[in-house]
C-alpha cells in the first residue's frame, strides 16, 4: 500500500508523456487516441526530423517518458533515428513498431538501443501493456549497490571494497575476483579447475600453485588464525569451500 507521502508524490507528478513518430496518419492517430484514453499525454510527429525537433528543444515542458518509433519513415529510417538518440546520450525508453518483422530487423533495432520491438499488425491492448512495462522500468528507483555478505564479511561490488569484521581490507584485483566467486557460491565445493578457469582463464588451468598462493593470501587477510581457517576451507582432493 502506498504511504500518504507516496500518494502525494504521485498526485503531484505530471502525466507521463509519450512521443509517437509514425508516418501513417491512421496508425498514428489510433495509437494516440488509445494512449490518451489511458490518461497519457501524447505528442506526435510524422517523420524523424519533426520527432528530433520535439526532443531537442531542451524545454522541460516537453520532456518525454517514452518514444514509440516506426522504422519506415519518409526522411530517415527509424534505425537512424534510434542511433542518433542513443549517440546523444539519451536513455529514453524506445518501443519500435514496424511491419518489418524478421528476426534480423528485431535484432538490429535492439542492438541500436531500442528497449522493445512490436511487429505490425498489433493489438492496442498489447501496445499499451508494453508501454506500461517500459514506463514502469524507467520509473523504478535505481537498485542499491550490490552487496555480498557471508557471516561478517561484506563485499561491495559497486564500490569494489571488502569489510571483514567491520574493517576494510585491501585486496589485489585477483584476490577480489577470487573472493567474489567464493561469496557467490557459499558452502559449495569449488574445484581448482573451476576457480582457475574463472579467474585466470582456461589457458591457466593446471597452474594450481598460483591459485593456492592466492588462497593463502586471502586467508591471511580474512581469517583470525590463517593456520586454522574458519572461512576458506580446503577440501582435499576436491578444491575449496567458502563458509
Amino acid at each position: 500500500m502506498l504511504t500518504s507521502e507516496a500518494n502525494k508524490a504521485r498526485a503531484s507528478r505530471r502525466p507521463e508523456r509519450i512521443l509517437i513518430v509514425e508516418d501513417e496518419e491512421s496508425i498514428r492517430e489510433a495509437i494516440a487516441h488509445s494512449l490518451q484514453r489511458e490518461s497519457y499525454e501524447v505528442l506526435t510527429a510524422a517523420d524523424g526530423t519533426a520527432g528530433l525537433d520535439l526532443m531537442q528543444r531542451g524545454n522541460a515542458a516537453i520532456a518525454f517518458d517514452l518514444l514509440i518509433l516506426d522504422l519506415m519513415l519518409p526522411d530517415m529510417s527509424g534505425f537512424d533515428l534510434c542511433r542518433q538518440i542513443r549517440h546523444q546520450g539519451s536513455n529514453l525508453p524506445i518501443l519500435i513498431i514496424s511491419a518489418k518483422s524478421s528476426e534480423g530487423d528485431r535484432v538490429t533495432g535492439l542492438d541500436l538501443g531500442a528497449d522493445d520491438y512490436l511487429p505490425k499488425p498489433f493489438g492496442m491492448r498489447e501496445l499499451i501493456a508494453r508501454c506500461r512495462v517500459l514506463l514502469r522500468r524507467w520509473d523504478a528507483p535505481p537498485p542499491p549497490p550490490p552487496l555480498l555478505t557471508v557471516r561478517d564479511i561484506v563485499l561491495n561490488l559497486h564500490l569494489a571494497n571488502v569489510l571483514v569484521r567491520g574493517k576494510e581490507i585491501s585486496l589485489s584485483p585477483k584476490e577480489f575476483q577470487l573472493l567474489e566467486i567464493f561469496m557467490l557460491h557459499p558452502r559449495q565445493v569449488l574445484t581448482r579447475e573451476q576457480l582457475m578457469k574463472q579467474v585466470w582463464g582456461r589457458e591457466a588451468i593446471g597452474d594450481y600453485k598460483t591459485l593456492d598462493v592466492h588462497v593463502r593470501w586471502l586467508r591471511e587477510k580474512l581469517e583470525i588464525n590463517p593456520s586454522q581457517p574458519e572461512y576458506l576451507i580446503t577440501m582435499r582432493g576436491f578444491g575449496y569451500r567458502f563458509c
